[in-house]
């Protein structure tokens, strides 16, 4: 009797695992059932975007830590751009707007006098001091340097007084400049033209300037007449008078007289 009952439990107890296991693989079969086959391809894709995502995240970081680095050296880009910015104003104040212009002129002038002797080359300083040296005393064989042009700056203008200075700009005065090179340019080069090369007509102009250029007071400078002011900026009129008597007042010329002859003689500032 009592091992009848035992086998009844041991029947019941094996009845209950089976059911359980059962409940498990029913259980497994409706997870197995929510997640088909067909979503893992889904999944590889979201995979591969997030690898994708995490090196332009990479990429990124990789670009600002260079970024970081230049910074350093943009500053001192930076400051250099700001040296050389106040350099070329300083330049711009000193040089009139339309100077290559001026040059054209002043060269057409001294063609148009003589036949074309080559001038040498006059030696420069720094270009932050913007003033030119002085030529040295050439030979007369080599013929002689151009005129120098020695320009006023915009602090020399305005330590002028004003009843000087007028309603006079810094282009228009150091445009003056230029033609009064040009006056001394041709004059220096009908000076030095051979005599078989001169006309009658500046045979004799030649001679007188050749004899004004070996006074005492003129010789190895730069000079031209009062004759020879006709522009195209510098003219004898009220506005060249005033031009003349400030560029006399900064030291860049000087006035004499030889014989009937009114000569300006071009001067290195002080």
């Amino acid at each position: 009797m009592e091992e009848a009952k035992e086998a009844g439990s041991s029947l019941e107890c094996l009845m209950t695992s089976f059911n359980n296991r059962i409940a498990q693989l029913q259980q497994l079969l409706i997870a197995r059932n929510m997640y088909p086959a067909s979503n893992i391809s889904d999944l590889t894709a979201i995979d591969a975007a997030l690898k994708g995502m995490e090196l332009q995240v990479h990429k990124i970081k990789d670009r600002l830590r260079e970024e970081r680095q230049a910074i350093p050296k943009a500053e001192k880009l930076i400051k250099a751009s700001l040296r050389q910015q106040k350099i070329l104003k300083g330049i711009s104040a000193c040089v009139p707007a339309y100077l290559p212009e001026m040059m054209t002129s002043r060269n057409q002038i001294a063609q148009n006098c003589v036949p074309s002797v080559p001038p040498q080359c006059q030696d420069y300083q720094s270009i932050e001091s913007l003033k030119l040296e002085e030529p040295a005393a050439p030979k007369e064989k080599k013929g002689r340097a151009s005129a120098p042009l020695w320009y006023i700056t915009a602090d020399e203008l305005t330590s002028l007084p004003q009843y000087m200075k007028g309603r006079l700009t810094l282009d228009k005065v150091n445009a003056a400049i230029n033609d009064m090179a040009a006056y001394a340019d041709a004059n220096a080069q009908l000076i030095a033209a051979p005599r078989k090369k001169l006309n009658e007509s500046t045979l004799e102009r030649a001679l007188e300037l050749r004899e004004i250029a070996t006074s005492e007071v003129n010789k190895g400078k730069h000079f031209f007449l009062e004759t020879d002011i006709k522009g195209p900026t510098l003219k004898f009129d009220t506005t060249g008078k005033g031009i003349l008597t400030v560029l006399r007042h900064l030291g860049r010329i000087t006035e004499d007289r030889i014989g009937h002859h009114r000569v300006i003689i071009l001067l290195r500032p002080q």
